[in-house]
């Protein structure tokens, strides 16, 4: 079953205290990435991003970010913002609530962050709520972009993306080996075409 690209209004509703999209009084897109950093991947995310001066944010997984400090330092020097991503890449759902808040910590105390978004969109509400009294934001999404599904085509990814977009979306890409084509297509699309209708692309703020 292929997931629509937009997330509905209701899904947005049932869930208040979650940041879906940023109201912003000019043209806006905010490019995220999730699953980073990745040693290849994510630099050349980074330089694409440059050549249209687009800032994004980097939703980074601490297990990795031990792996690859350099990249994590690379994309804080060129100007993005970063956000916890659990250490493990956690699933919410099926993780008792002091392991995840323990693998949230733990990835915290390597990505110095205000801003979180759960692995998979999943998270109960009681860890949503512990999670916030850490003095994060909870940052999902109203753009999914798929890119990591390999049975749809870059093409198919772009359109999903590019018929999408109004003010203050926020759009996840994944800076990772299985979305590696689809996203890459589909980013540089959404960069041009964006750009063309004079979208600008912002980072999150802390």
């Amino acid at each position: 079953m292929i997931i629509p690209a937009r997330v509905p209004r209701f899904i947005q509703k049932l869930y208040p205290g979650r940041v879906w999209r940023i109201e912003s009084p000019s043209n806006e897109l905010f490019l995220t990435f999730d699953d980073g950093p990745h040693p290849d991947i994510t630099p050349r995310v980074l330089d694409l991003l440059n050549e249209y001066n687009a800032k994004a944010t980097f939703f980074c997984i601490g297990d990795r970010v031990k792996q690859y400090p350099t990249v994590l330092e690379q994309i804080l020097a060129a100007g993005h913002t970063v956000g916890n991503h659990t250490q493990h890449h956690l699933n919410g759902w099926k993780t008792p609530a002091h392991e995840y808040l323990n693998d949230v910590a733990e990835a915290q105390g390597l990505i110095k962050t205000t801003l979180f978004r759960p692995p998979y969109g999943r998270m109960t509400g009681y860890q949503a709520r512990a999670i916030r009294a850490l003095g994060l934001k909870i940052i999902m999404w109203n753009i999914l972009s798929a890119d990591y599904d390999q049975d749809i085509s870059p093409e198919d990814i772009s359109k999903r993306v590019t018929e999408s977009i109004e003010n203050g979306s926020i759009v996840v890409f994944h800076d990772s080996e299985k979305a590696e084509v689809n996203m890459f297509f589909a980013l540089t699309e959404l960069l041009k075409k964006g750009s063309r209708q004079g979208f600008k692309f912002r980072a999150l703020e802390y």
